[in-house]
């Protein structure tokens, strides 16, 4: 089945992302779709889009660091945008962050 999931793994602290709000936009951010919190596991419970919700096309998914880590020095929020070219397929976004940096790649 097609889904679209994420997980946020704090490489400050050398843990997963507990209860950082993630939200998923359309790209031009006209619409939210969906807004979660990371659970223990820096993880969804379940995927943020699966089977016919899965449609190609542009979006964003918002990640709210700043009110992870509680301050606000550099980073706040960090947006990554990223194109659904295949809606049969698997798509999963993690993100990397410390309060100063993050990386982020197509998982699988």
């Amino acid at each position: 089945m097609s889904t679209l999931s994420t997980h946020v793994l704090d490489t400050m602290h050398g843990r997963p992302a507990a209860g950082m709000k993630v939200e998923l936009w359309s790209r031009d951010r006209s619409e939210l779709i969906k807004s979660i919190t990371t659970n223990s596991d820096g993880r969804t419970d379940g995927p943020l889009l699966a089977g016919d919700e899965m449609q190609a096309g542009n979006f964003e998914l918002v990640f709210h660091v700043g009110d992870y880590f509680g301050e606000r020095n550099f980073l706040d929020q960090v947006p990554v945008r990223f194109t659904i070219s295949d809606a049969t397929a698997k798509y999963h976004v993690p993100l990397l962050v410390t309060p100063w940096a993050y990386s982020t790649y197509r998982g699988s």
